[in-house]
Parts: C-alpha cells; sequence; structure tokens
C-alpha cells in the first residue's frame, strides 16, 4: 500500500514554527534578523560550539539554568540589580544574550570582535558597592570567569541532556577550549579549557556564593516572569522547569526550589526540542 507524501501539507506548520522562534529570539522593531552562520567567523563550521549552540530547545533551558547560577554571586547579582532594567525588560535581556552568543559563535569575526569589545567598554561603566559595602566592578576577571563558566557548562549540560547523551570527553573538552576565546576576549580569567577545569572553578567560587532577598527577588522575576506573546504558557513554564532540573543539587538547594517532576519534564523537554528541530531543518 502506498502511503501519501505528507511532506508538502508540513510545510507550513514548520514555517510556522520557526516563525515565532525567531521573533522570539529577534526584535524586528529594531530590524534584528537571525545572524548568518559565517564559515570565516570565531570558529567555523567544525567547531562543537556550532552543533551545541545551534540547538534552541537546549539553549533556552541552559541559559535559564546558567542565569539562576549566575547570581548565587552577590557581586554579578548586584551589577544587574543597580545597572538594568530587568524588571521592566527581563525578554529584552534574555534576547541580547541569545543574540551576543549568536554572533559570536556564527557572524563574521569582525562583528564578533566588535561586539565583544563594545560590551567590555559597556562593562567599564559597571561599578558599584555590595549590599555589605564591598566594592564591585563588572570587569573583573573573577567575576567574569563565573559568568563565564556558569554560561559554557549550562549550554554543554542541556546540550547532552536533550540532543546527545553520548557526548564524548573529548568533544566536551573542545567545547570549553573553544568557548574560552570568547571569555578571554570579554576579560575573563581564568577560563576553563576542558570539562574538569570547569568543575574545579565552580567548586572554587563556590564558598563565595549566596542567596538573599535580592536573589530570591531576581530569580522570582526569571521564573514566573509572563511570556513573550508568541511564547505558549505551557512551553515556557516547561522551559522554567527544565531549567531548574539541569541545576546542580547544591545549586537548587541554595535557590530554596523543589525539584520539578523530573520524568514528565524532561519527557516534554525531549518532545520540544525534536519538534524544534524538526521545524528548522
Amino acid at each position: 500500500m502506498a502511503y501519501p507524501d505528507t511532506s508538502a501539507l508540513a510545510q507550513p506548520l514548520k514555517r510556522a514554527i520557526a516563525r515565532q522562534v525567531v521573533a522570539l529570539f529577534n526584535d524586528a522593531s529594531r530590524g534584528e534578523a537571525p545572524v548568518a552562520r559565517r564559515a570565516d567567523g570565531l570558529f567555523g563550521p567544525r567547531a562543537v560550539a556550532w552543533r551545541v549552540h545551534g540547538d534552541v530547545a537546549s539553549m533556552m533551558v541552559g541559559g535559564i539554568a546558567s542565569l539562576l547560577l549566575q547570581m548565587l554571586h552577590p557581586a554579578v547579582l548586584a551589577g544587574v540589580w543597580d545597572h538594568s532594567n530587568f524588571r521592566a525588560d527581563m525578554h529584552g535581556r534574555l534576547r541580547r544574550t541569545a543574540r551576543f552568543i549568536a554572533m559570536t559563535t556564527y557572524g563574521a569575526k569582525p562583528d564578533a570582535e566588535a561586539l565583544m569589545a563594545r560590551i567590555r567598554r559597556i562593562h567599564d561603566q559597571v561599578r558599584g558597592t555590595l549590599p555589605d559595602g564591598t566594592p564591585y566592578e563588572a570587569n573583573d576577571p573573577r567575576l567574569l570567569a563565573w559568568v563565564h563558566v556558569t554560561e559554557t557548562t549550562c549550554f554543554l549540560d542541556a546540550w547532552i541532556r536533550y540532543a546527545e547523551p553520548r557526548m564524548t570527553p573529548a568533544d566536551q573538552d573542545r567545547y570549553f577550549a573553544e568557548t574560552a576565546r570568547i571569555g578571554e576576549a570579554l576579560g575573563a580569567g581564568p577560563v576553563p579549557r576542558s570539562r574538569a577545569e570547569a568543575r574545579a572553578l565552580i567548586q572554587a567560587m563556590r564558598p563565595e556564593l549566596l542567596c538573599d532577598a535580592r536573589t530570591r527577588e531576581v530569580a522570582r522575576l526569571v521564573l514566573t516572569r509572563p511570556p513573550a506573546s508568541r511564547f505558549p504558557e505551557a512551553l515556557h513554564s516547561l522551559t522554567m522547569q527544565a531549567g531548574i532540573d539541569l541545576l546542580p543539587d547544591w545549586a537548587r538547594h541554595m535557590h530554596k526550589l523543589p525539584p520539578p517532576p523530573r520524568g514528565l519534564v524532561r519527557a516534554g523537554t525531549f518532545g520540544v526540542a525534536r519538534t524544534l528541530r524538526w521545524a528548522f531543518a
């Protein structure tokens, strides 16, 4: 028995899903469009970073987990608290972060380098004092290293969980070695170049972490903010829960976040990830 070819019927649905995702990460009012993949960028198509950073679902989950980790450092949190409008524009902040990752991973090398230089200039203006009187500066190499290692670790962990569970240790180390280039360009130090170095850096920073009223307020805004208009409520909630599920147990305990229903969250996220890959295939 011959079955009808349904590929043509699926195209409108694929285009509709792709349009919603593109609109989520690109501000049409600013004339933004998806970053075109350039073989002459910082990495190139054979880089591990190309495949890790190209998976929409795992990057969203990893992005939420990395935010929850980053804010546990009081000086990193203070830079956001004192110098941004995150309360009114949380989605815009997340969109700008996603665009930075896309540009530095896939964009032309001069554009990526110019963007990183601009971010460094912005960091030069971000400084202040913690509630306990301790001064902080956003261009402190150790603070930048904390932001870098939490992002890269969470992006890679989400990729392994939802896309490539059999990723080799060698490729994991390659990912950290590749993305070290971005961390160093932003002024971070020390920058891990392997999975072992990333684990060691996170462990070394743990004594400096805390969760106070400000941390809980920012975490609440991240986890309970209304979804973007094109982002279904159920999918938004699933992404938040998958981000919490990705956290190491010690970080989730610091936030006092209950463990999500692991089986449901992971099964649902697997389904979303497969759908998004299908839509962009």
